[in-house]
């Protein structure tokens, strides 16, 4: 008699051994090296790419631009682009092949505000005149996975693969929330595996889980008058503010230590000496379970409603985004580790070393070595959330997902910085880009080849998901179009 125990064993090394077999089978690793020689002659015309990208930097929901230009090159590949999905002008979804399985990449493509900082200068030397730049890389985000779904295209145009492939187009991941919109839209839900990636400073397959989170404009309401000579016809909205950011201050002492609240005041009034009528800040609030999300964010709006009592003033709030924590799947996650494995990680040039030295010499902390780019970790899985949050959440409550991060910047470079936008322009950032396309499409075969990996890594979602039925934490609001507007 066989155990259940056993017999899950059993099946277990059944659906591993099946999927070694589809990664080792002649035709699979054919169709693997086709790929890589697609994505090398495609190099130079994806690094003019990225840096027309760059040299955009559009920021959430105002990337007309730069979606456009990945329409165009989806659509001269033969794709069939729809654009304005989910009610936002810069999404898009492009498809081509039919039936199963369906395989879909994510593609970002906004900048950050205040990030203007010159390419490949190992000093801070921040651009006139220009109010964004990609400090998240996303400018070789999106080029990356238009590029691994074109190449993708070409297998299956030539019948070396079966399938569909979708590039889906997500604006404003960075606090517009992009990609909860496309998955509330519903153009996901025949998609069986999702595949992302995201410029770092280390070869690495995605097996950390991300924060979940909300986000809110406060605006406070108040009466304007003479700050010296009638200060009491006045009531100060930006006295609501800063009785809201002192509250919420004092809250952090009682809150679980996970928790990360972070605000900026986007108004603030425009002279001392006018009482200020009107002030806004702009509040983050994460942790790594959604629920425990949704608890702060609703203390932190009743700290936002007994500031205007205590001011004499009257607040609304308007809810931006909400994101999901990141639901990890390991059986994805082994095929990827195995193509990223092989592709390997970003060998320097001495050109290129010389500018890591100097451009670590601006980090604080702990530097790692520059030999780091040329390696590839081993996976790590850690179901405990890591120190950012990103809309991929959404999508990996919806279907399996699978992601990974490549050396685009120099090692120990923070995200969000003027370094990494300095990073965006070298040839560093366009060898982790082909990289990143070389993996991406490398691993969509293998899924194509193995319906029994794609089953297996459904089971795991249902799994890991639970009884939870998805529901988006910005509500059911529309997108957010002009959050980045003061």
């Amino acid at each position: 008699m066989i155990r259940p125990s056993s017999l899950l064993f059993i099946l277990s090394i059944c659906l591993l051994s099946y999927s070694a077999q589809a990664q080792l089978d002649p035709a699979v690793q054919k169709a693997k090296e086709e790929v890589k020689i697609i994505l090398n002659n495609a190099y130079e015309q994806d690094k003019k790419t990225t840096r027309q990208l760059w040299e955009y930097a559009e920021v959430g929901f105002k990337e007309s631009k730069s979606a456009g230009l990945h329409v165009q090159h989806l659509q001269e590949a033969g794709f069939k682009v729809t654009t304005g999905v989910g009610d936002m002008p810069t999404a898009f979804m492009a498809s081509y092949g039919s039936g199963k399985p369906i395989i879909g990449i994510l593609a970002e493509y906004d900048a950050l505000p205040g990030l203007a900082q010159e390419g490949g200068n190992s000093e801070k030397a921040i651009i006139a005149n220009k109010n964004a730049g990609h400090g998240c890389g996303h400018d070789i985000f999106g080029t990356a996975s238009v590029s691994a779904g074109i190449a993708i295209k070409k297998l299956i145009e030539s019948g070396k693969i079966k399938g569909t492939i979708r590039v889906y187009g997500s604006p404003a991941e960075e606090g517009g929330g992009g990609k909860v919109y496309l998955v509330r839209s519903g153009v996901m839900d025949d998609v069986d595996v999702a595949i992302h990636w995201h410029p770092g400073n280390k070869n690495e397959v995605t097996m950390k889980s991300a924060l979940a989170y909300k986000s809110a404009k406060f605006r406070f309401y108040g009466i304007s008058a003479h700050a010296a000579a009638q200060p009491e016809q006045g009531r100060s909205a930006l006295d609501a503010v800063d009785a809201m950011d002192n509250m919420v201050n004092m809250m952090r002492e009682h809150i679980p230590q996970e928790t990360r609240i972070h605000y900026v005041i986007t108004s603030g009034g425009k002279a001392p000496n006018v009482v200020p009528d009107f002030a806004e800040v702009f509040y983050y609030v994460r942790h790594p379970k959604r629920d425990k999300v949704v608890e702060i964010f609703n203390r932190v709006t009743k700290a936002a409603e007994g500031a205007a009592i205590g001011t004499g003033t009257t607040m609304k709030y308007e809810v931006i985004d909400g994101t999901h924590d990141l639901l990890l799947n390991k059986t994805l996650a082994d095929v990827m580790q195995l193509n990223l494995e092989a592709v390997g990680g970003i060998p320097y040039t001495e050109a290129e070393k010389e500018f890591a030295k100097n451009l670590q010499k601006s980090f604080l902390g702990t530097i790692p070595p520059i030999e780091d780019a040329q390696k590839v970790f081993p996976m790590k899985v850690d179901f405990t959330a890591g120190g950012g949050s990103t809309d991929v959440g959404d999508v990996s409550y919806t279907i399996p997902t699978v992601g990974l991060s490549t050396a685009t910047w120099v090692p120990g470079t923070p995200a969000h910085s003027w370094q990494a936008v300095s990073c965006g322009t070298t040839e560093i950032a366009a060898k982790g880009m082909i990289n990143a396309a070389k993996v991406m499409a490398m691993t969509a075969i293998d899924f194509y080849n193995s319906p029994a990996t794609i089953q297996k890594a459904k089971e795991e979602f249902i799994k890991q998901k639970g009884d939870y039925k998805y529901q988006a934490l910005l509500g059911d609001r529309p997108p957010a179009l002009n959050y980045r507007d003061n």
